[in-house]
This record gives structure tokens, sequence and C-alpha cells, in this order.
């Protein structure tokens, strides 16, 4: 290729990015001039918690009212500052806020999910997927696993979860919750002062004896065997005690 030719596609090439950030520029503009005639929200309910709605959603946009973004021009709504808004809500996980190409606001908000609650003596609270804790909500009860503990060992909340030890626990309360079996048969967790766990079970007059939150996958696998061919055999009241924390044992006593 000549010295022509280079040259050629050099200016080729400038000409067509000033083209086309003066197109961004000018499309920025329009957008800035238009006025936004409506606010549309929309809440991801994957697992169809409730603890955000429409109008909690709207007050932290209008800062409960006083400032209504409807007859608003674009240029004096900061996008931006509205998200944070919103995801300083304990139970927002994410927002998303942005403009249509008609100059509305669009809004779309990800809720945090809470997979525990911890049974505490002054208030309690549930706990999300990372660990982190969210407050109860007078809006609605999430249907989680409870947890108790021992009064020696320390508190369950303040970053427990998310630490060496505490992930291990974090990683078996997961492992519930995302059993549909196990998260309806379960019905209360507890942790003694040897970081022992224990369940109570819905249907059943048993304690399970679960130990330390290790070999998940493996004691799950043993107490789906008991409760698949020992129990309907033996009757559901036959024991009080089953243990599945040694390797390769059920003890059912």
């Amino acid at each position: 290729m000549g010295l022509n030719s280079k040259l050629k596609s050099l200016i080729f090439a400038a000409c067509s990015i000033v083209s086309v950030g003066a197109l961004a520029g000018f499309a920025s503009t329009k957008q800035n001039v238009k006025t936004c005639k409506k606010v549309t929200i929309n809440i991801d309910n994957e697992y169809n918690n409730y603890f955000i709605g429409d109008k909690e959603v709207r007050d932290l946009l209008t800062r409960e009212g006083e400032r209504n973004l409807e007859g608003l021009p674009n240029q004096q709504i900061d996008l931006k500052n509205l998200e944070k808004r919103i995801e300083a809500h304990s139970f927002v996980k994410q927002a998303d806020v942005y403009r249509g190409l008609d100059g509305n606001i669009q809004v779309h908000v990800k809720q945090n999910r809470p997979i525990a609650r911890i049974i505490r003596p002054e208030q309690d609270v549930y706990i999300d997927a990372e660990g982190n804790t969210l407050p109860l909500s007078d809006r609605y009860t999430a249907r989680v696993i409870p947890i108790t503990k021992s009064a020696i060992i320390k508190s369950l909340d303040n970053g427990f979860f998310q630490d060496s030890t505490g992930k291990a626990y974090l990683a078996l309360v997961l492992h519930i919750e995302q059993s549909e079996f196990w998260k309806a048969q379960l019905a209360q967790m507890h942790i003694d002062a040897r970081g022992m766990v224990s369940f109570l079970p819905q249907v059943g007059e048993h304690t399970i004896e679960f130990g330390r939150p290790d070999q998940v996958n493996e004691k799950f696998k043993k107490l789906m065997v008991f409760y698949k061919e020992v129990l309907p055999v033996m009757g559901w009241d036959k024991y009080k005690r089953v243990n599945v924390a040694f390797e390769d044992q059920i003890i059912c006593e």
C-alpha cells in the first residue's frame, strides 16, 4: 500500500471517529432536552420475596414525594445518584436506573435473598447468600431455616459467616436452601458450643446429629437413605436420634 493510500485510510478513520462522536453527542443532547413523563419500576421476584414494593422504590426515587421525576428535564435527573439511593435499602442487592429512547425513566431492582434467620435474644436477623446480615421486615417474612446457637459461642452475625470458619456453615445453609426436600423437611438448625450442627425435622420426633459442616453431600446422602429406606420400614416414631456425623455410618437410636 502506497503512502497516499495509507494517508487516505487514516483521514477516513479520523473522519469516521469524529462523525460517530458528533452523532453520539447530538443524540445525548436530544435526550437531555427531553422531559421524563413516566417512571416504570420492575422488581425482580425470582425467589418470591416481597421485601420491597413499587411504593418503597418510588419513595426512594422521589425522597418520599419531595421531588417527583415526572415533569423534570432529563438533564436534571442524576441516574447514578438514583441507583445509589435505591441500593441503600437493606433488601436491594442491585438497582439499574436508565433512560429510554422516549426520555422516560426505567428502574430495575434486584432484591437481596435471605437464606436463614438467626434467632437472637435481642432481635432476630436474616443472612443472605454472601453471609451479610439483613434486618427483619414488617412487609414480609421469609420462609427460611431458623438457626440457634449455644450461648457459649460467639455471635453468628457481624461477619461470622464470612470468615474462614463461618464459610463452611454458610455453605451448609446454602445447600439446604437450594434443595426443595431439605428446605421443607428441616425445621431448625442448632450450633452447639463445640461447633457441631444438629437439626430438628418438620416430620418425625428424632434429632439429626450432623456434626461439623463438612462432607455435606455425603452426609445428606446418608440422611436420605434413612428417610427413604429406614423410616418407611421401622416407622417415623421408632428413633429419637439419628447421627450421620461419622464416615460410612448411620447411627439410629
